[in-house]
């Protein structure tokens, strides 16, 4: 049997409600494919001419050897280190592990040494969030009510119990006049704050959305909320102490310093969770030197599979916990489900609880739910493949907003 050549790599998406669900397909001489998901938004608009213009240097290379494949593909692109070069690289690299999986007959976890569990609990992401920020999407084609009050903050923490989740996070959802919204994460220009504060209404308004969402819950179960980029140290200090009675689970949070996140989390007397935007082990290791984070956030999609576990390796030697990353679509579901699998300082894996009807339709085989948990994959490779035909029957609407 000869060297495994790559003749192709194809981009292709699917509506994925709000956002699109975007898959690059690796194609070999022998006709073995190799399949990844990648995040392209409105913070990484273009992301698919990234990849196909990087694709050109693996053309008539062994996918199999994706350590190599993806050493060379960064050196090419040292001077622009991170972003959307560092997406597209973990892109590529992600295909070509599917691929190197398949070719042995096992699936992407064994590569690594996995499986250490079979199953891994996993929370409802943006619990609400959504709903928020695309009520008629929600109503018309989810077939989810519009949150018009705090009530329904409830019931949604109601919703969460009765499907099994063991834990929610949320993000901070303000009620005005013209219905509610998103206290701005910073990366969107709705709402925008540039002084990244918090005044007492907001203030009282978040805690009363989060006990609102607590006693719904019961006290059994997780709670986690998450500002993004939204608040500056002042503020952030002043919410986790407003937050403390309400038991969270963590306080999510992006900070660009990682000075002034360790120096928040040393005063927070509630767990912090941060990272999710940052690429690679140079880039986590100043945080976890300034002990910034109680659990670190890990993006496989951004990072690549292999840096995401060596960047889970390198927390464990700060022991910290890391959790995957994980607000894409079904693909992204099986590439964190894999790294929940292999990686033992595992805390939670992410999950999108809301999503468009048709998002398992477009894998061969549809990921499995049971009791709050996600089921490990035990197929080859990620476990299944897209389906084109089912991308096909739902495409994206080139030029949406996201």
């Amino acid at each position: 049997m000869g060297t495994m050549r790559i003749v192709d790599l194809h981009t292709l998406r699917a509506d994925g409600g709000w956002r699109p669900f975007s898959f690059l397909k690796v194609t070999t001489h022998e006709g073995l494919t190799g399949w990844s998901e990648f995040a392209e938004g409105s913070w990484s608009p273009a992301l698919s001419e990234v990849i196909r213009a990087l694709g050109r240097h693996v053309i008539g290379e062994d996918p199999t050897h994706f350590a190599k494949l993806s050493a060379q593909l960064h050196a090419v692109t040292q001077f622009t280190a991170g972003g959307l070069s560092h997406q597209a690289v973990a892109a590529i690299e992600n295909a070509c592990i599917d691929i190197a999986a398949k070719a042995r007959g096992v699936p992407v976890y064994a590569l690594f040494g996995g499986p250490i569990r079979d199953s891994v609990d996993v929370y409802w992401s943006h619990c609400g969030s959504f709903r928020a920020r695309h009520p008629d999407l929600f109503e018309k084609v989810v077939g989810k009510p519009r949150l018009k009050s705090l009530d329904d903050i409830s019931a949604l923490g109601v919703e969460a119990v009765a499907r099994g989740f063991k834990a929610v996070k949320t993000n901070p959802i303000l009620f005005g006049p013209a219905g509610p919204f998103l206290l701005n994460p910073g990366f969107v220009p709705e709402h925008l704050g540039h002084r990244r504060g918090l005044d007492e209404p907001t203030l009282h308004a978040i805690a009363d959305q989060t006990a609102a969402m607590r006693e719904a819950l019961g006290p059994d179960r997780g709670l986690m909320l998450d500002v993004n980029f939204s608040l500056r140290p002042e503020a952030l200090r002043r919410l986790a102490r407003m937050l403390e009675p309400l038991r969270l689970t963590w306080l999510e949070t992006d900070l660009h310093d990682p000075a002034a996140l360790g120096a928040f989390r040393s005063v927070a007397r509630v767990p912090v969770a941060s990272l999710e935007s940052i690429y690679g082990r140079r880039g986590y290791k100043p945080y976890f030197d300034a002990q910034a984070v109680d659990v670190a956030i890990v993006d496989v999609p951004w990072n690549g599979f292999a840096e995401a576990m060596r960047i889970a390796a390198l927390a464990e030697t700060f022991e910290v916990n890391v959790a995957p990353h994980n607000f894409y679509g079904p693909l992204a579901d099986l590439m964190s489900a894999h790294f929940c699998a292999a990686v033992p300082n595992l805390a939670v894996m992410e999950f999108e609880g809301d999503d468009v009807p048709w998002k398992s339709s477009l894998l061969t085989v549809a990921s499995e739910m049971r009791n709050g948990q996600f089921i490990i994959p035990t197929g080859v490779g990620w476990g299944a493949d897209v389906d084109e035909k089912a991308v096909a029957a739902h495409p994206w609407a080139s030029g949406r907003i996201t």
